[in-house]
């Protein structure tokens, strides 16, 4: 029998500057290359807290409306419906 030799995957090359499409963190709008970034501290879990919180805090109020307007929408449907006597 004879082998079957593997198909080899076409890499996929991006015209510009010759890297995958995947890798396009070098490439800015006009076309040039930038220099490689520095890598990103990690940020500490204080920070973390901090930005989740402020998150939650913008989005209470809101969720507050919706909840008190699910309450009066339920209520209103009991008492049309009568069990709320």
């Amino acid at each position: 029998m004879a082998k079957k030799e593997k198909k080899k995957k076409e890499k996929v090359i991006y015209y510009d500057d010759n890297s995958t499409i995947a890798d396009m963190s070098c490439v800015t709008r006009d076309g040039k290359k930038r220099p490689p970034q520095q890598p990103k501290m990690q940020s500490s879990f204080g920070e973390k807290w901090k930005t989740y919180w402020n998150a939650v805090k913008m989005m209470v109020v809101p969720m507050c409306a919706v909840l008190i307007g699910l309450i009066v929408l339920y209520l209103f449907l009991m008492l049309i419906s009568g069990n709320l006597v």
